[in-house]
């Protein structure tokens, strides 16, 4: 059982830690919940203290003997601040301790989590993002707030995400420890995902059976470790969660050409999506009919763009972006899938490819994969079968340590 802190700001979003703090101690961990003054005119004390079955302060002069300034946050596994409002964000970036919170801020030695929500004028003010940038800087995990609807009638960037998605964050940032929370910070992730549609007629299209989950994974990982996650998602279904920027593509073309407008300003680029290799060289305007004669449209196609080629191309000789491919293969007469796999390595001249078996139907539109991540020094490193999520997080680990040394 992990000690948990679950901070909560004075903001409206207040109501939501209940849900934060009811997925966590269902989980199993032990919350102790540490609200401002501000906080407890959203959601009162009793609230707060049924829920966690523990009693709730804000000040530092309850229970004096026990030294509760000191003792909560040296003896938390993990903190999660939701809502981190602007004063919050100001005041730990600042190290001021004026209340029981800020205090446990400065006294925690864990991982921190901290989930912003404010008004869009609010979160962009220089200040505020100066402020993230000091905190991200120290390893606290600044998780990006959502876009939707505010305070009355504003809409926007800095709406809290939604709970379910901040105990996601929180628990890979606990599984990691103190020392990888925020291994990726303000890095600049471009990841694709999803499988590309190229239309016959206005119904009709051919695709493929890739789902997005690896690669919105891979998004939801990084961004979990503090990285500005960019994601252009073809035909992705699956939901994504709050604090990554959304491209929505459907085609290989538009895939090629939202990739490559964003390249350039990415650090490193991740193309997990599946795009055709082919698409019709002509699309219907209306809807083709069948023939009672049974006779069979004829079909020409055309080659698609190379993504993975052009983005190695557009690179040319400078060091960034670092860019990781995906390779979807089975074995053959000619070879394994390795084989096949380090053939498309070098050819592409990628700096890493993820490897997955999709024989036999594995891999495709499931809750769970099993890869090998090829280096261009020759590297290989297999990662077992589990939830994409851990997969996900073990290509930021391949990132994180090629990000660190360079």
């Amino acid at each position: 059982m992990s000690s948990v802190v679950l901070g909560v700001g004075g903001g409206i979003a207040a109501y939501k830690a209940a849900e934060i703090l009811r997925r966590l101690s269902e989980s199993g961990h032990r919350v102790t919940v540490v609200p401002t003054a501000a906080a407890l005119k959203f959601v009162g004390a009793p609230t707060w203290e049924a829920l966690s079955g523990r009693p709730v302060s804000t000040d530092v002069f309850t229970s004096v003997p026990e030294v509760p300034h000191v003792s909560i946050g040296q003896a938390a596994d993990l903190v999660v601040v939701a809502p981190a409002t602007a004063d919050l964000l100001a005041k730990a970036a600042h190290g001021l301790a004026d209340d029981l919170l800020t205090n446990t801020l400065l006294t925690a030695r864990c991982p921190v989590v901290m989930a912003p929500a404010m008004h869009t004028e609010m979160w962009e003010h220089p200040a505020t993002q100066a402020n993230v940038a000091t905190l991200r800087s120290r390893g606290v995990v600044v998780i990006e707030p959502a876009v939707g609807r505010l305070t009355g009638k504003d809409s926007g960037k800095g709406r809290l995400p939604d709970p379910a998605d901040i105990v996601d964050a929180a628990m890979a940032v606990l599984e990691r420890g103190a020392h990888g929370g925020a291994d990726l910070a303000d890095v600049r992730l471009l990841v694709s995902a999803g499988g590309t549609r190229e239309y016959l007629d206005p119904v009709r299209y051919l695709g493929n059976r890739s789902s997005g989950r690896q690669g919105v994974a891979v998004a939801q990982a990084a961004a979990s470790r503090g990285a500005k996650v960019t994601l252009v998602a073809a035909n992705v279904a699956i939901p994504v969660p709050a604090g990554i920027d959304v491209v929505r593509v459907e085609t290989t073309v538009e895939l090629h050409d939202a990739m490559l407008e964003r390249s350039a300003a990415a650090d490193v680029v991740v193309m997990a999506a599946a795009p055709a290799d082919f698409r019709p060289a002509s699309t219907a305007r209306t809807k083709i009919k069948k023939n009672d004669a049974g006779a069979v449209p004829d079909v020409t196609l055309v080659q698609n763009p190379d993504i993975l080629r052009d983005l190695v191309q557009r690179r040319g000789d400078a060091a960034a972006p670092l860019i990781v491919g995906f390779a979807a293969e089975t074995g053959d007469d000619e070879g394994g899938v390795l084989d096949h796999a380090r053939a498309k390595l070098a050819r592409k001249g990628t700096d890493y490819l993820v490897v997955n078996d999709v024989s036999e139907g594995k891999a495709f539109d499931r809750a769970e994969n099993e890869v090998v991540i090829l280096g261009s020094d020759g590297s290989a490193v297999e990662i077992p079968y589990g939830p994409k999520i851990a997969v996900a997080h073990a290509i930021c680990d391949t990132i994180a340590r090629r990000m660190d040394k360079g």
